[in-house]
C-alpha cells in the first residue's frame, strides 16, 4: 500500500511539474552533483529510489521540495552547493529524483503519450547531454570557461554587497603567478616557493614568521585508490595551526571522521578546498602514496 500510495503521489507530482524533456535534463544534474548525496543517503539526504524517505517530503508539495533545494536545508547548502546552477535546473533535478522515488519507468509509462493509430516511424528521443569528464559528478568541478569568476559571479560573495564589487577579479591578480592545470590554474606552492607573493602573517607585524611544520599524515583508505598524503608544510606556509585545530580538526590520531561526501557539502578540508583553495578535481592531489602491491607467492624470500 505504501508503494502503491507514493507512486500516486509521485505521478501526480510530476504530472503538474515536470515534462519528459524536463526530466531528461533532470537527470542530467542529478548526476552532475546531486548524486553524491542522493544515491548514497550521505548526511541525511533522501536516496533516490527509497519511497518511504520521499513519502513525507512529496506531501508537502513541490513548493516545499523547490524552496528546499533551492535555499537549503540541514546539512545541504543551497542548490548542492552549487550557486552556478539556475533555479530551472535544480527544480528539473527535483522533478528527476522524485520521478525516480516509485520506479522512474513506471512514472515516464503513465506522462508518455498514447501512440498515434496509424503506423508512422517513431520520433527519435531526445538524447540527454553527457558531461565529457567522468568526474562530472563533482559539484566543485566548473568548465574552464567558468574559473576565476569575478567576486560577484563566483557564487561565494553575496553580489548584494557593494564592497564586493570593489574586490579585485581573479584574473586581474594572477597574470604573474605559477601556472597549474587544475582549479584556479594557479600553483600557489610554487608561486609563494618562488617568492612571487609574500603573504604577511600577522595583520599587525610585516616582519612576523610563521611557524611551518615538516610533517605529512598519511591517512590509509579503503579500496583501491592510493593512501592520501597530507602536507603541513604546505599548509602551514600560509596558515596559523589555530586555523584548523582545533575546530576543524581535532590533533588526536583517529578522532577525527572524513569522507568524501563531508569535503563536497564543505565540511572538513572542504572549508577551504573548493572556496579559497583548489577543488577536489585532481584526485591525486591529495591521494598521493600509492599501496603497496601485494607479496607473490612464488616470490624468492
Amino acid at each position: 500500500m505504501l508503494r502503491a500510495g507514493i507512486f500516486a503521489l509521485a505521478t501526480g507530482f510530476m504530472s503538474l511539474t515536470a515534462g519528459a524533456a524536463d526530466l531528461l535534463k533532470g537527470k542530467v544534474v542529478y548526476e552532475a552533483g546531486c548524486v553524491a548525496c542522493h544515491s548514497t543517503g550521505a548526511a541525511g539526504a533522501p536516496k533516490v529510489g527509497d519511497a518511504a524517505a520521499w513519502a513525507p517530503r512529496i506531501k508537502n508539495g513541490a513548493a516545499t521540495l523547490y524552496a528546499s533545494a533551492l535555499k537549503g536545508k540541514g546539512a545541504m547548502p543551497a542548490k548542492g552547493g552549487n550557486g552556478s546552477l539556475a533555479d530551472a535546473d535544480v527544480r528539473a533535478a527535483v522533478d528527476y529524483m522524485v520521478s525516480q522515488s516509485e520506479g522512474g519507468k513506471a512514472a515516464a509509462a503513465t506522462a508518455a503519450p498514447a501512440p498515434a493509430a496509424a503506423a508512422a516511424a517513431p520520433a527519435p528521443m531526445p538524447v540527454a547531454a553527457v558531461g565529457a569528464s567522468v568526474n562530472t559528478f563533482n559539484r566543485l568541478m566548473k568548465p574552464p570557461a567558468e574559473r576565476n569568476l569575478p567576486p560577484a559571479r563566483d557564487g561565494i560573495h553575496d553580489p548584494e554587497n557593494d564592497g564586493t564589487h570593489s574586490l579585485q577579479p581573479p584574473l586581474a591578480a594572477f597574470g604573474s603567478m605559477a601556472r597549474n592545470n587544475d582549479g584556479n590554474r594557479v600553483d600557489w606552492v610554487k608561486t609563494l616557493g618562488e617568492n612571487r607573493i609574500t603573504p604577511r602573517f600577522d595583520r599587525n607585524d610585516p616582519n612576523a614568521k610563521p611557524m611551518v611544520m615538516d610533517l605529512n599524515i598519511v591517512r590509509e583508505v579503503k579500496g583501491s585508490m592510493p593512501d592520501v598524503v597530507y602536507p603541513h608544510k604546505q599548509h602551514t606556509e600560509w596558515l596559523d595551526c589555530s586555523n584548523c585545530h582545533p575546530a576543524i580538526f581535532v590533533p588526536q590520531k583517529g578522532a577525527n571522521q572524513i569522507s568524501m561526501a563531508s569535503i563536497l557539502l564543505g565540511q572538513g578540508c572542504g572549508v577551504c578546498h573548493g572556496k579559497v583553495a583548489f577543488p577536489v578535481s585532481d584526485c591525486r592531489r591529495c591521494h598521493s602514496k600509492s599501496k603497496p602491491l601485494p607479496a607473490r607467492a612464488d616470490a624468492k624470500p
